[in-house]
Formats: structure tokens, sequence, C-alpha cells
């Protein structure tokens, strides 16, 4: 059994929609970003960076692993799918995992931040922030152009990937005239595991830039940008 700690984000997302992919069992826990438990001391003592996700294996004597890829990592390698075992095809996959954390997460983040919830409006940063992500989707549309998946097979890179690309309009990109992009962004959404995985620990309410429930979540988020 899993415990799950984890909010409805984006890389809290990737393992939920691991964990429902590879038919793991698993228990939800809770974090509320907004009331700062991710900075309690129980859980920055699973957690040292004090961010979510985080899991818990309680088979493997409570062991505890905090980043999400690498949480992706270990539970495709503990259930033996979603990441090939051949050298050359498990880098292949590292390789695309990498291109989400260091590339498509920070920089729709950051383009969250200053589209979203930064109070001024720095254009300039905003400008630079959705290029560099849309140039980001780029790439995946051009691998995607000659690959049904990232990484030759459906893999823990594709939905790393799609856990934070499938929130763009979120981050103010476009995904216009993407078509091998979009093609695989409908192959993801509908698998079950993906349209489950993106409601744990709940589903959130539509997000569209100009309803109540958006304009909220920006509000809040604002807030946790000194935490």
């Amino acid at each position: 059994m899993i415990d799950l700690y984890t909010a409805p984000t984006p890389n809290g997302h990737k393992v939920s929609i691991t964990l429902e992919e590879l038919a793991i069992p698993y228990e939800v826990h809770i974090i509320n970003l907004l009331a700062g438990d991710q900075k309690k001391p129980d859980y920055v003592k699973l957690n040292p960076n004090g961010r979510i996700p985080t899991i818990v294996d309680r088979d493997e004597g409570d062991f505890a692993v905090f980043e999400s890829g690498a949480i992706m990592i270990y539970l495709a390698e503990k259930a033996g799918r979603l990441v090939p075992t051949d050298r050359k095809g498990r880098s292949r996959v590292i390789q695309w995992l990498m291109f989400q954390m260091g590339g498509i997460g920070p920089m729709m983040g950051q383009a969250n931040v200053f589209y979203r919830y930064f109070p001024e409006k720095i254009q300039p940063a905003i400008d630079r922030y959705q290029n560099e992500c849309r140039r980001l989707f780029e790439v995946l549309d051009a691998q995607l152009a000659e690959h049904e998946w990232l990484a030759g097979d459906y893999s823990i890179a594709d939905i790393a990937n799609w856990a934070w690309v499938r929130t763009y309009k979120w981050s103010g990109v476009r995904v216009d005239g993407l078509e091998h992009l979009s093609r695989w962004m409908g192959a993801m959404s509908g698998r079950p595991a993906c349209r489950k995985g993106v409601e744990v620990p709940f589903a959130l309410p539509d997000l569209g830039e100009d309803s109540e429930a958006g304009k909220e979540f920006a509000k809040a988020a604002e807030t946790l940008l000194q935490k």
C-alpha cells in the first residue's frame, strides 16, 4: 500500500495518474497548501523540501520518496511497467521525463506566476515565459510527429508531460498549429487512468480565465508565492 500526500496540482497529478495506470493500491492524504500543511514538521520529515507530492511505501518499511519524477521512477520500477528495463529504452524515457522536470514544469510554472498570480503584470516576463513554453511545446510536437508516444511505448514520460501541458490555457500558451501535440493530448485524455488521476485528491472546478472559480484560485495562489 502506498500513502500519497498530495494536492490538486500538475506535479501531484503526475503521481496519482501513475498510481492509477499501475493499479497500485494507495491512500490519499490531502496536503492543504494554503494552510501550510507542507511546512509542518511531521510532513517535512517525509519531504525535506516542504512541497508536494510525497509517497510512503508501507510495503518497504514506510520508505518515503519525494520529488514527483523520482516518485514516478520508483513506482514504475516497483511495478515493472511504464519504464523499459533495457538501458537505451530506459534512457529515452528518463530524457523526456527530465525534459518535463527541467523545462515544461518550471517554464509553465513561471508563466503562471507572471500571467496569473503576480499582482503587477510585467509584460516582458509574461512574454518570456509564454514564448519559452510555446517553444517547448513545439519540441514535443516535433517528437510526436515521428512517434505515437514520447519515448517509444507509453510511459511515465507521457504522463509527466501531459499533466502539465494539459493546463496550457491557464498559462496563456497557444497550441494552435501543433497537430501532433493535439493528437497526443487527445489520446492521453482518453485514458481512464489519466481522467481519474487528475481528480485526485479532488476534482477542481472550471478555472476558465473569466470564471469566478478561476479568479479565486489565482488569488489564493498569489498568497503561496510568499510561502
